[in-house]
């Protein structure tokens, strides 16, 4: 049996020394997959029902749980197509010319949805369209059974006049077809323009659709009907949807005050607060004070600067394991300065590709984002929150909101004493940053020069470093051949948490198993990936 670990950092960037090093570097850096097959999101529903508004949320998370996801929005090939927009009549029925584009429209967005699955590495697509026909659906059924997709649908459901008025005013009007309309022309063209789709609507139906997978979201999230979830990743977006919601909100996000730890240059630890961050911790209070927020929610991590933190607010206030900082295992408490004399091998390997990395006995930022992912699930629950944390959760955090990429992630800057107010708008997230005026050390290490350490280098580097060694890595020695009284170095084959030591005689035999290995591996279809 041929089993990998999900997440491995260390295996993602060490290769074999010496004649092995190309064999090692195909198998480690074959992409995880997160799906047995690739999946095709379909919106349904009405135009104004907020089908873009859960396509880009749903594409922002699952890229940031780590699934390669993709929008594909049927309107924007529209606007592409047909560069000057006049009126609702585009969309009537009758139409047969507007119905000959818009159809041209769905099939070239399918054409490269089909591209992003098969030829880019995508594991999901989110088709954004009405797709409000039965006929429309059967064409998606027919062109992911052709490709191999799974078939996903989300439709949206809403009769509350107010609310589609809103998303009116505050979406469409903003959009490239109404640049040159006033308020009152445009709503009207738009009204115009939903009667289009209304004659025509064929909803899910529970008897008709029984063996499709979909969600059925009712008056922006009051009910919900799910029907046929397959697997994972569709029972993950269905969770991630019941949980998400469109009341006006701010959520507050800030690190700790000053630590004695920060001020020493070290990372990690549990260290109280300094006198400036205690100044801080009043400062935050009296900000919070100003801002008048109602029903405020506050929540800490368990380690003892972030309490501090919050004490000083005298309010209630929730403390959540998950929201400690992240684990630096062997290098806790040591100054970077220490690491790189210590472990330069580890110094180097987070320098490569710090989201990934996995400190010794600690955690990667990867790891960190799947500790997070219950408080993204709650903060999308909650309505306004505070939460008082640490750099790596708050660089994780806001990535999420801001939908940076796992390379920008471990390098946004969030500086002590300093409140990052976020409130999402349509299809995003406004931030402001609001300084307390309470000095404090800066933490931020910036992104290293591209190149700046070669794999020539770290192969030098890892000659001296015993030290490490003996902290976790397991060496098995495989006996000399008799009448060689000084056989030459090993070659080293680095794993996560171990390392197997072969004598150089033995490289022959052992590059033939890892060919064999990789053939094997390639054989695999995507029903078997493990």
């Amino acid at each position: 049996k041929i089993s990998a670990p999900r997440r491995h950092t260390h295996s993602d960037n060490a290769n074999l020394t010496g004649q092995l090093r190309t064999e090692a570097s195909l198998i480690s850096f074959i992409s995880v997959c997160m799906t047995n097959c690739p999946t095709l999101i379909v919106t349904v529903g009405l135009p104004a029902r907020g089908k873009t508004y859960i396509s880009k949320k749903l594409t922002r998370y699952l890229n940031w749980i780590g699934v390669p996801t993709r929008e594909f929005n049927v309107g924007q090939y529209r606007r592409e197509f047909v560069k000057i927009y006049k009126s609702f009549e585009f969309f009537r029925p009758d139409n047969e010319e507007g119905l000959k584009i818009r159809r041209q429209c769905a099939s070239a967005a399918l054409n490269d949805v089909r591209e992003y699955l098969t030829e880019d590495g995508g594991q999901v697509a989110v088709f954004d369209a009405t797709n409000t026909t039965r006929e429309r659906r059967e064409t998606i059924l027919e062109f992911a059974e052709q490709n191999g997709f799974k078939v996903f649908f989300v439709e949206s459901v809403c009769e509350d006049p107010d609310v589609i008025q809103e998303n009116i005013v505050q979406v469409k009007l903003g959009s490239p077809d109404y640049t040159n309309c006033n308020t009152e022309e445009a709503v009207e063209d738009f009204m115009k323009r939903i009667k289009c789709y209304e004659n025509s609507y064929e909803t899910l139906d529970e008897v008709q659709d029984r063996d499709l997978s979909y969600i059925k979201i009712m008056d922006v999230g009051q009910r919900y009907l799910v029907n046929r979830v397959l697997d994972h990743i569709q029972s993950r977006i269905v969770y991630y949807l019941m949980n998400i919601h469109i009341t006006p909100r701010s959520i507050y996000l800030c690190r700790h005050g000053e630590s004695e730890l920060n001020v020493k240059g070290r990372i990690g630890g549990d260290s109280g607060l300094t006198i400036r961050g205690k100044e801080f911790a009043k400062k935050l209070s009296h900000f919070i004070q100003e801002q008048n927020i109602s029903d405020l929610k506050v929540w800490t991590s368990q380690m003892k600067r972030t309490i501090q933190t919050a004490e000083a607010l005298n309010v209630p206030y929730e403390q959540w394991k998950v929201l400690n900082e992240i684990d630096a295992g062997v290098c806790e408490e040591l100054m970077y300065e220490e690491i790189q004399k210590n472990y330069p091998l580890e110094f180097a390997l987070r320098d490569q590709d710090k989201y990934r990395y996995r400190y010794p006995k600690g955690e990667s930022y990867e790891d960190l984002v799947q500790r997070l992912e219950p408080v993204i699930m709650e903060l999308e629950r909650q309505e306004n929150v505070l939460v008082i944390c640490h750099q790596a959760v708050m660089r994780c955090l806001l990535a999420y909101f801001l939908d940076k990429t796992a390379e920008e992630l471990p390098y946004l800057k969030c500086p002590l004493h300093t409140v990052l107010k976020l409130t999402p708008v349509a299809y995003g997230c406004k931030v402001e940053s609001i300084s307390l005026n309470v000095d404090a050390v800066n933490t931020h290490r910036e992104r290293p020069a591209v190149g700046s350490m070669t794999h020539a280098h770290i192969k030098q580097t890892h000659t001296a470093e015993p030290a490490f060694s003996q902290v976790r890595r397991l060496t098995v020695a495989v006996p000399s051949p008799p009448n060689t009284p000084n056989p030459p170095p090993p070659l080293v084959l680095h794993y996560p948490h171990r390392t197997h030591s072969v004598p150089s005689g033995k490289k022959n035999s052992l590059t033939e198993s890892l060919s064999t290995l990789l053939v094997f591996c390639s054989s695999f279809s995507c029903n078997n990936k493990t």
